[in-house]
């Protein structure tokens, strides 16, 4: 004989809401779900709903398929596997469900709806004069970390004159060269390329040159890593 429901039908909030209910009710392990009691009342609750002549809501129902689905893998042989995983499935919604819950209450709580009251934006006057007064070594702190440390040169075209300096080198152009090295030797030490190089644009130049030519299969490293050679 199934127990007789006390809680009321307007507290259920959804079929999950329903579920731990009764596993409250009846002290089942929400870890470890009796599936066929929790069946058994599951249905009863839809009978008394039907006794009373309200509409049982769709979710309602395909919860209960679930469940009668959980129970029907259960009587086969051989599908432990599967009744274990769709347990686990049921308990993890029921765990997140009861999270949400406990969430929701403790937002409800600091609610304080019409409690607050909020000034509406006023304008502010604008002044023309700055009024507030700060320490010279203040203000010095705050000029150097706006403009730097470093006073700016009296002819700005010297700064970059360093930079307007510098050779250009084109990667094009030491694939020229790599290739001419190449095709006279078809071998070379990877290190080779380098020695014609004079400063770092030349060295820059040349790796990308040979990165280049190996992107395109026109030159291979070999496996010692210390050869390049001619496709």
């Amino acid at each position: 004989m199934v127990e007789q429901l006390s809680f009321k039908i307007a507290e259920v909030e959804g079929p999950l809401d329903l579920i731990l209910q009764l596993i409250s009710k009846h002290k089942l392990n929400i870890y470890d779900i009796e599936i066929t009691k929790l069946l058994e009342q599951y249905i009863a609750y839809m009978e008394e709903v039907q006794s009373q002549e309200l509409e049982i809501a769709s979710e309602f129902l395909e919860m209960a398929s679930r469940l009668v689905y959980i129970k029907s893998v259960s009587l086969l042989p051989k599908h432990e596997e599967l009744e274990e995983q769709l347990k686990r499935e049921l308990t993890g919604q029921l765990i997140e469900y009861t999270l949400c819950r406990q969430v929701a209450g403790l937002l409800k709580n600091r609610y304080v709806g019409d409690e607050l009251f909020y000034r509406t934006m006023q304008p502010v006057p604008k002044e023309a004069q700055y009024e507030r007064h700060h320490k010279p070594q203040i203000l010095l702190e705050a000029y150097l970390s706006a403009v730097g440390k470093k006073k700016l040169p009296e002819n700005p075209q010297k700064a970059f004159e360093p930079i307007m300096a510098r050779r250009v080198v084109s990667v094009n152009s030491r694939i020229v060269i790599i290739m001419k090295m190449l095709y006279k030797q078809r071998r070379a030490p990877f290190l080779s390329l380098f020695e014609q190089s004079s400063d770092r644009a030349d060295i820059v130049a040349t790796f990308l040159a040979v990165l280049e030519l190996v992107k395109n299969k026109r030159v291979m490293i070999e496996d010692d890593g210390k050869t390049v050679s001619l496709l």
